[in-house]
Order: structure tokens, then C-alpha cells, then sequence
């Protein structure tokens, strides 16, 4: 979310930047070409007011007439102004007949082209119009610029002077006054990334705080809550919302919990009485009757589900109290203490795996999940199979996989194993509650420790419980 906000950030200050960039280096280089036009313009005006007096051709009869040798040394002079122009700024000039013949051209063989900008100019000049906006020329083009006036005697346009000039010199002048306003918008840019990162910061610094908030109030950190001091007004309001939502949630989630407790508490005497009435009353009945039998088992049923509830509530409500535990060594002591129980069962139960891995778990807590997971896989493994517990580790994890040869689980079933009160159907003649696997559950996720299933290969149950191998502040 980040990545995005922050790139939505940067687009949009990019694009004012170059909203604004764009038309002011456009206006740079109009203004530069304009004072290279207007510079022209003066120069083919005082080119213009020469060959006002030299436009009349010179009779071929009479060349050596007064007015003609005036007009020759006019001429002359013409001549000699556009050949030192050109000399020394490299520009063609040339004053043209309205036909297009040269009164006089620097270089001399230069005419008036044929098409482009140089034969607009012309036609424009001879309608009694001086050549005032042409098309602007950008430093990537190599165009050269024509500017024309008009040379009028009497009202009457006889002929034009016409300019040629190279645009390079001008394009580099542009490129020269551009290259401060590239380093002005390159150093906006930069000014522009840094407050959209600070700004994003200051925007999602509340989001992220929410969202390891409700992370720890997912994975029974009920105690998390949101600081609502920084970011914008609605964020904090939302950070209020959802700590008031916090509270709520935690209030009813005690209050189930203490339900929970106090019914399962409350429920043990009367069923421990009933039970005791129960002993008597089969001491009158003849030996062996299948209802008092049947009653009793019930009720010792009974009595062990209200075990589990208690067991429930209190994992659920214990604060979990991590620290570095020798978890191949746990596994190997709790193996130990369960292998009569699997001798009886004539099952097999071994540990594999590392013999020195370490993790940050409650010691008790993961006893009891392991506990909890080897009897269930010695209830379901058929007797002559085996149970392995293996300890392994890797990256930040260590895991314990307790592997059954059972009959296993389906998909479906593997997806609700863990619920509450939940068993296969295909199960319900094996002694339990339902509840085992969710205490299990509850204990190792206030440590920070998960539990996963998954089918063992070529039939049976892999029970997974992993633990960090860094303390909690680290990790």
C-alpha cells in the first residue's frame, strides 16, 4: 500500500511539475526566437530603405546616364551591405524583383527558394506584409528561419528583401536558458519525492499501527490497542473506533470465558454427587447390570467433558510465559512418559529427528499440546503400527511433527479438526471430548506457536507444531 500511495504521490506532483515546465520553457524558447525574429526584422527594413531608390532598372539604351550611374553606385553600395552582412553573421540576403530575379544576393547565386518558409516569406512580403510570426523552431530541429519585408516605392511593393539565417546558434541559446529550468524542475522533483515519502509516512504510520494491532488481537493479544495521536483526523477516529471495538470484544470474550469456567466449575459438584449416587444405587442392583453400567459411563463422560471446558478456559484465558526451551529435549521427556501407554497399545513410539534444537515457547504449555497430540495419535494408531515424534529446525522456526499410521483423516475432516466438540463420525467410539485439539490449539498460540495436520503418507495423520526460535521482542 505503500508502493502505491506513494507512486499515485510522485505521479501527480510529476505531472504538475511538468504542467508547469512544459509551457515555460515553450515561452522561453518563443522569446528567444522572437528577438532573433525582431532582430531580422530590423535588418531587412534597413536593407529595404536601400534599395528604395534603386528598384528602377537601369534603361539597356542609356547605361551611362546620369540616374543610371547613380543607381549603378546605390546598387553597388546594396551589394556591398549584404556581402559584409553575410560575412560577418553567415545570413543570405538578397533584395528580389517582384518576378523573383536578384537586385542584389550575398552569395550571389542565391535565389528565392522555391517552397518552404524562405518562399512563404516572399509571397507574404509581396502582398505589403513583413514576415512577424513564424513557425517556432525547437534545439531537435535543424530549420533555418526566413524573414522577409517588403520594399515599397510610391505604395507600391517592387520588391523584397529577403533573410535566411542559420537556427543553430539560436537553438543553443534555448538549450542554455533551458538547462537552469531542467535543474529548478529536477530539484522540485526531488523536494517533491521527499515530502510525498515523508507525507505517505505520516499517512499510513497509523495503518500500519492498526494493522499489528488487530494482527494481535487475531493471535489472542487481546490487551493491543491503537495509539490515536498521529496521522489525519479520520485515521484517528478510525483508531478510536477500533479500540472501542477492542474493548468490546474483549469484554465478551472474558465474559465467555468466565461462563465458560464457572458453569464447567459449577457443574462438577452436583455431577461429582450424582455420580456417588450412582455407586450406591448399583450396590443394591444385582452384579453387572448394563443400565447402571451404561448410567455410569455417561456420566464419567460427562465428567470428563466439563474437565476439558475448564481446561479450555483456563488455556484461553493464561497468559503464556515464553522463554528458551530445550524442545528435542521436552519432546524426548514427554515420549518417555507416554511409552507405557503405547507398550499397552502395542504401539510403537519413538522419537527421530535433532537431538539439540532450541525454541522460545512456555515449557508447560507446549508439554500439554504435546500431551494432547501424542494420545490422540496412540487412541487411533492400530495396534502393531508406529507413532514418530521427530524435532527438526529450520530458518526462524522449530517444529515437532508427531506422525500416526491411523486410518487418517479426509480433506473435509482436515479442514475442521481443532473446532470445538468436533469428531470424525467415523471415530465416535473412541473415548474423548472433542475439545483436546482446541485446548492444544490455545495453549500454543498464546506463546506464539501454531499447530497444523496434514495426511501421512501412506495413510495416517501428521500433526505439526512450530514455535520461533527468536524471543518475541526480536522476532
Amino acid at each position: 500500500m505503500r508502493t502505491r500511495l506513494l507512486a499515485i504521490l510522485i505521479v501527480l506532483m510529476a505531472g504538475v511539475l511538468l504542467a508547469l515546465g512544459f509551457p515555460l520553457a515553450a515561452s522561453m524558447a518563443a522569446a528567444e526566437q522572437q528577438r532573433v525574429v525582431v532582430d531580422r526584422i530590423d535588418d531587412t527594413a534597413r536593407f529595404a530603405s536601400l534599395a528604395q531608390y534603386v528598384t528602377i532598372r537601369p534603361p539597356a539604351s542609356s547605361p551611362t546616364t546620369a540616374e543610371a550611374r547613380q543607381q549603378n553606385e546605390r546598387l553597388a553600395m546594396l551589394r556591398d551591405e549584404l556581402e559584409r552582412y553575410h560575412e560577418l553573421y553567415g545570413i543570405r540576403a538578397g533584395v528580389f524583383y517582384r518576378d523573383g530575379t536578384a537586385m542584389a544576393a550575398a552569395p550571389g547565386h542565391w535565389r528565392v527558394p522555391a517552397d518552404g518558409e524562405g518562399a512563404g516569406a516572399f509571397a507574404e512580403a509581396l502582398v505589403g506584409r513583413r514576415s512577424h510570426d513564424p513557425a517556432q523552431v525547437w534545439p531537435w530541429e535543424r530549420g533555418r528561419l526566413a524573414i522577409a519585408s517588403p520594399v515599397v516605392r510610391d505604395g507600391d511593393v517592387v520588391a523584397v528583401v529577403l533573410t535566411d539565417s542559420p537556427t543553430g546558434p539560436m537553438r543553443s541559446r534555448i538549450l542554455r536558458d533551458w538547462l537552469p529550468l531542467a535543474a529548478g524542475e529536477a530539484a522540485a522533483m526531488l523536494v517533491a519525492v521527499a515530502v510525498a515519502v515523508r507525507l505517505t509516512g505520516w499517512v499510513l504510520a497509523p495503518v500500519r499501527v492498526l494493522d499489528r494491532a488487530a494482527h494481535d488481537i487475531a493471535t489472542g493479544r487481546m490487551a493491543s490497542r491503537v495509539a490515536a495521536s498521529s496521522g489525519p483526523p479520520e485515521l484517528r477516529r478510525l483508531a478510536r473506533s477500533f479500540n472501542e471495538m477492542a474493548d468490546h470484544v474483549e469484554n465478551a470474550l472474558e465474559q465467555q470465558r468466565a461462563f465458560v469456567a464457572d458453569a464447567s466449575h459449577q457443574l462438577r459438584n452436583p455431577l461429582a454427587a450424582l455420580l456417588l449416587r450412582i455407586d450406591l444405587l448399583a450396590l443394591e442392583l444385582p452384579e453387572g447390570n448394563e443400565e447402571i453400567a451404561s448410567v455410569r459411563a455417561e456420566g464419567k463422560h460427562l465428567a470428563r467433558v466439563l474437565d476439558d471446558l475448564l481446561g479450555l478456559a483456563l488455556a484461553e484465558h493464561a497468559r503464556a510465559d515464553p522463554r528458551l526451551t530445550d524442545v528435542a529435549g521436552l519432546a524426548a521427556e514427554r515420549v518417555a512418559a507416554w511409552r507405557p501407554v503405547a507398550d499397552r497399545e502395542g504401539v510403537s513410539l519413538r522419537v527421530a529427528g535433532n537431538g539439540a534444537v532450541t525454541g522460545w515457547a512456555d515449557p508447560v504449555a507446549l508439554s500439554s499440546a504435546l500431551d494432547a497430540v501424542v494420545d490422540n495419535a496412540l487412541k487411533f494408531t492400530p495396534e502393531g503400527e508406529s507413532v514418530t515424534v521427530a524435532v527438526a529446525s529450520g530458518g526462524d522456526r522449530a517444529t515437532i511433527e508427531v506422525a500416526d499410521r491411523g486410518p487418517g483423516l479426509t480433506e473435509d475432516e482436515l479442514g475442521r479438526i481443532g473446532d470445538r466438540f468436533w469428531r470424525s463420525g467415523r471415530h465416535q467410539n473412541v473415548s474423548g471430548s472433542g475439545l483436546g485439539l482446541s485446548i492444544c490449539r490455545a495453549l500454543l498460540a498464546a506463546g506464539g506457536a501454531g499447530i497444523s495436520f496434514a495426511p501421512n503418507e501412506p495413510h495416517g495423520l501428521r500433526v505439526v507444531i512450530s514455535l520461533p526460535r527468536n524471543a518475541p521482542d526480536e522476532e
